[in-house]
């Protein structure tokens, strides 16, 4: 298998855009996923992956409970900041508060959902994150953040 055509047929599929926070050991910590997706009706699960070399895995795997921060359309910059490494991704600009549990719940997003971690499990160089949803949130009904290209990007609707 080539590795770049591969990486470029992955990068023609739009993917929405979250952003995952806990609060482990007092501290919000947070990253961008793009390869969220629901598992589940009955029980409600949700799943996203995470990089096996990430940084914030470790104390996102020692919390209690997560929040699944859905992006809206005009997030890029909050995702791009939750994407990057050294940086304080819970300083200003980014706008949040405490949830439930203290959870970091990221302000103007479209949809809040609070999960207690379920499954995980080792797949290639990635572990899959199952959550089992305790609570859900709408916030707005507008156009959700897409990555596809490698790029941030927003949805237009067919007419």
């Amino acid at each position: 298998m080539d590795a770049d055509g591969y990486r470029r047929a992955l990068a023609v599929h739009a993917a929405g855009v979250v952003v995952i926070t806990a609060q482990s050991d007092g501290i919000p910590v947070g990253l961008t996923a793009t390869s969220f997706s629901s598992v589940s009706l009955d029980p409600p699960l949700v799943s996203f992956y995470v990089d096996r070399s990430s940084t914030t895995w470790p104390s996102l795997r020692a919390a209690d409970h997560f929040a699944v921060n859905v992006l809206a359309g005009d997030q890029a910059e909050l995702a791009s900041r939750f994407a990057r490494k050294d940086v304080d991704r819970f300083a200003e600009p980014t706008r949040w508060r405490p949830g439930p549990l203290g959870t970091p719940l990221l302000q103007d997003v479209s949809a809040h959902l609070i999960c207690l971690p379920h499954e995980t499990v080792d797949v290639g160089d990635h572990i899959l994150v199952v959550g089992l949803v305790a609570e859900a949130r709408v916030h707005g009904q507008g156009r959700p953040l897409l990555y596809h290209q490698g790029r941030f990007g927003r949805f237009l609707p067919h007419p």
